[in-house]
């Protein structure tokens, strides 16, 4: 009861702050499309901490269509992984994250990635529709800030989890083998 009050109460706050700022600030800036992210990021955080569970959908599982993550190589996620490590996201992540090769942090890191890009699909899809309304009501070109960061900050992570899941699926399964071999 109190995890589920506290999940519902973070979901009014987020609603309470997105609202205030689409009637206090102009949609159409860069510094709106900036804070708009962050804050929707901050209340995803905090909901998929709450959230206990393993999410186990079949979402989640690698599909066909993504050929062993080579999609993913087409559209640039070599390069987004570059970029984070550039502007220190990584150092930030590992500190609150580590890693190491145990079989407890690989699966860490593994249910970390489901929750991740959960946040980020939210997040997407809030902005999309934001991003909408700001395009029918001040034009194309005023909503192309909403795009772009909604771009950079929830597509290519979104693509970088889908990515790295199987890697670290794989790595878990190597680390059992060697602890079972022991």
């Amino acid at each position: 009861m109190k995890k589920t009050l506290s999940l519902v109460l973070i979901s009014i706050f987020s609603i309470a702050a997105v609202a205030a700022m689409c009637y206090y600030l102009r949609m159409d800036t860069f510094s709106f499309a900036w804070a708009l992210n962050f804050l929707l990021m901050l209340g995803a955080l905090l909901l998929t901490d709450g959230m206990k569970s393993p999410l186990n959908s079949p979402y989640y599982d690698e599909q066909p269509w993504e050929r062993g993550g080579k999609i993913y190589e087409i559209l640039g996620v070599n390069f987004f992984r570059k970029l984070l490590v550039w502007i220190g996201w990584e150092k930030v992540i590992r500190k609150t994250h580590p890693l190491d090769k145990s079989s407890a942090s690989l699966e860490n890191l593994y249910n970390q990635t489901k929750k991740s890009e959960l946040g980020h699909f939210i997040i997407f899809w809030i902005v999309l529709v934001i991003n909408i309304y700001v395009a029918v009501k001040y034009g194309v070109l005023k909503s192309l800030w909403l795009l772009v960061l909604n771009l950079l900050m929830h597509v290519y992570p979104i693509f970088l989890q889908r990515y790295n899941r199987p890697r670290f699926k794989r790595a878990m399964y190597l680390s059992r083998l060697r602890t079972a071999g022991k």
